[in-house]
């Protein structure tokens, strides 16, 4: 137990300066979202379901797009520890080629099949038609929010943490503002209802990209990226950034799909169901923040240490994260129960989502204990590490081997309470919790990454 409080304050200081902006910016990005469900809930618990079944589809992308941009920062982390700038900016040019043909490939999906999209989630055709209005004005974002998000994670790596915070407060303002005027009308523009929410988070996406991208393209002078170096080659960094990255985006991408199966069942357990979710999703994610925040500095911090050469202080400095997770997924817990009355009063849900939206409460405070605790390992410290070939099929067996077909039996065969549907849909964050752990203490986890040099020396 004394090895998850080390006693190194200078430890602690350079976590959570790393952590604590990146929270705040989930925080806000949370508030975003919460504002997008509350705004549209005061439409019709009809609009409030088909954008939260809509939001589904692009957060699979959202997900691809982290899985891009984390697999990058285990490298650029690295590379930034050792000073090979080099390295580093071909690291880059190879995640924003990734992201650009992701966006792409979205894109045109998303402006094809709008129904066939909705369709996947659930079979009510009010709910349907919410949600295609909701996508027609969601096809341009992708490239915009896609950028913006991956160039924030590469900044976060070299310790441009506070001017993404600060484009995320700015956009807060901006989405709000704009979701406001078009969701309900004003200043003579008609009321748009679910597209106008729609056509208000594209325009903040914009924002953040205008300002992320324009920065690292045009300002920056850490790592000194300009927008020309898209455009020149990688050599034999394609096959370093494979080897180590892409099971992260693999990852991560067959996770979304698995969390679109979870999405899937919750979209077949009816109207009151899908709208209960979808207050209790933004409640966690407003109770979770602090986690998310310590994930990404765990992967950051333990980067900077193995690419110092220092691997039994790195060692040390996981047990630390694990002690970390712990706290902060108890915290959490609290959060979610002190949040419940309140989250449920504010929407003025009918009685039957009430009482549901209260039993998915309990479930996640239970549930965020361990989501917690394993989201800093996997997310930040074993990823940190260079794991990623054995974290891309942890989570997937955990997921796909549990989670999905004992949600799949439990919500719709067996007709559990919504508490127990809930949980056997999230139990792969029990299991990955206790794998964390005899993961972590078996040192296998740290593996060697090679800079550009030094591929070219081995050939």
């Amino acid at each position: 137990m004394s090895k998850l409080f080390i006693k190194d304050k200078a430890f602690y200081k350079s976590v959570a300066t790393i952590a604590i902006p990146i929270a705040l910016q989930g925080l806000i990005t949370s508030g975003v979202n919460a504002m997008d469900t509350v705004m549209v809930g005061k439409v019709s618990e009809t609009a409030l379901s088909g954008v939260s079944l809509a939001t589904q589809f692009i957060t699979i992308f959202q997900i691809f797009c982290m899985g891009i941009g984390m697999g990058a920062s285990v490298l650029v982390a690295r590379y930034f520890g050792m000073k090979d700038n080099v390295s580093l900016r071909k690291t880059i040019t190879v995640m924003l080629r990734l992201c650009v043909g992701m966006a792409a490939l979205f894109s045109v999906i998303t402006a094809l099949c709008p129904r066939w999209i909705m369709y996947i989630y659930t079979e009510e055709e009010p709910i349907i038609a919410e949600g295609i209005r909701y996508l027609q004005y969601s096809v341009a974002s992708y490239i915009f929010h896609g950028l913006s998000l991956t160039c924030t994670i590469v900044l976060r790596n070299v310790n441009r943490v506070k001017m993404p915070l600060y484009t995320s407060i700015a956009a807060f303002f901006v989405n709000v503002g704009a979701n406001y005027l078009f969701i309900f009308g004003g200043l003579g523009i008609p009321a748009m209802g679910v597209a106008g929410a729609a056509l208000g988070t594209l325009i903040a996406r914009i924002f953040e990209f205008a300002v992320i991208c324009g920065y690292l393209f045009f300002v920056e002078k850490n790592i000194g990226y300009r927008l020309q170096e898209f455009f020149r080659p990688v050599g034999k960094l394609w096959g370093e950034y494979i080897r180590i990255s892409i099971p992260v985006l693999i990852s991560d991408g067959i996770l979304a799909l698995g969390n679109n199966s979870v999405a899937m069942v919750i979209g077949r357990m009816g109207e009151s169901f899908i709208a209960a979710n979808s207050v209790t999703t933004v409640t966690q994610q407003l109770s979770s923040v602090m986690t998310q925040g310590f994930s990404q500095a765990g992967a950051i911090v333990t980067g900077y240490t193995l690419g110092e050469g220092d691997r039994e202080k790195a060692h040390r400095q996981g047990y630390a994260f694990l002690g970390i997770g712990f706290v902060f997924g108890l915290a959490a817990a609290l959060i979610i129960l002190a949040l419940s009355e309140p989250m449920i009063y504010f929407y003025e849900l009918s009685a039957e989502t009430a009482g549901i939206a209260r039993q998915l409460m309990w479930s996640i405070a239970l549930i965020i204990v361990f989501q917690a605790t394993n989201s800093i390992m996997t997310k930040g410290v074993l990823r940190g590490g260079g794991d990623t070939k054995v974290l891309m099929l942890a989570d997937n067996i955990f997921l796909w081997v549990a989670s999905v077909p004992l949600g799949a039996l439990s919500g719709l065969v067996w007709g559990f309470p919504a508490f127990w549907v809930y949980f056997a849909l999230k139990i792969d964050q029990v299991l990955k919790a206790i794998w964390c752990v005899i993961r972590l203490r078996s040192g296998k986890w740290i593996k060697k990454i090679r800079s550009e040099k030094e591929l070219h020396e081995n050939t």
